[in-house]
């Protein structure tokens, strides 16, 4: 059964609709990665033109267009698409975009980074936290279930952030960890 409320996000809606748009007016635009894991819609979209790519392929790109998807990407991806002369249709999710802001405003307002630990909850690899661990130059932590959180020092700060999409209630489980620690 499909439940009757199912769908995307709006951030992968977005995404979505701006690959539509633009390939109503161009026959070829590349996508940094699935712009949605699913199947059928992915062979809607190449069938209209999306060429999906990966990071690899991305960096031999030259006077192309591409679409970043909901996920975000970390500030090398737009120099690499500056200095390849690529479009970036920019279809990062507006609450990822937030979150990246307000870690890459922690990181570079935070004068020692020996006494500040910025760690994000989420799954390694996954592209929104690659996004996240960009803005701080990788030296973030990730910690993908609560009980990682023992690998942190608690000697020093600690600001947590977590990917949008990991389950709440472990966030707090290990805002408590964190607090009974620290």
């Amino acid at each position: 059964e499909i439940d009757e409320h199912s769908g995307f996000c709006f951030g992968v809606v977005t995404a979505i609709e701006k690959a539509e748009q633009t390939l109503e007016t161009d026959r070829r635009l590349y996508c940094l990665g699935d712009i949605v894991h699913n199947s059928s819609e992915m062979e809607r979209l190449a069938n209209k033109g999306l060429r999906t790519v990966t990071h690899e392929t991305f960096g031999t790109l030259r006077d192309a267009k591409v679409l970043l998807r909901a996920h975000g990407e970390p500030p090398e991806t737009y120099a690499l698409a500056k200095a390849n002369h690529i479009e970036i249709i920019d279809a990062t999710c507006p609450v990822v975009l937030r979150l990246q802001k307000r870690i890459k405003q922690e990181f570079d307002n935070t004068p020692d980074s020996h006494d500040t630990q910025i760690v994000i909850y989420g799954k390694n690899g996954h592209a929104e936290v690659l996004g996240l661990v960009g803005q701080t130059h990788g030296k973030a932590i990730v910690i993908e279930k609560p009980e990682e959180v023992v690998q942190l020092d608690f000697n020093k700060d600690i600001r947590l952030y977590s990917q949008t999409t990991k389950s709440l209630e472990e966030f707090w489980q290990i805002v408590e960890y964190i607090k009974e620690h620290i």
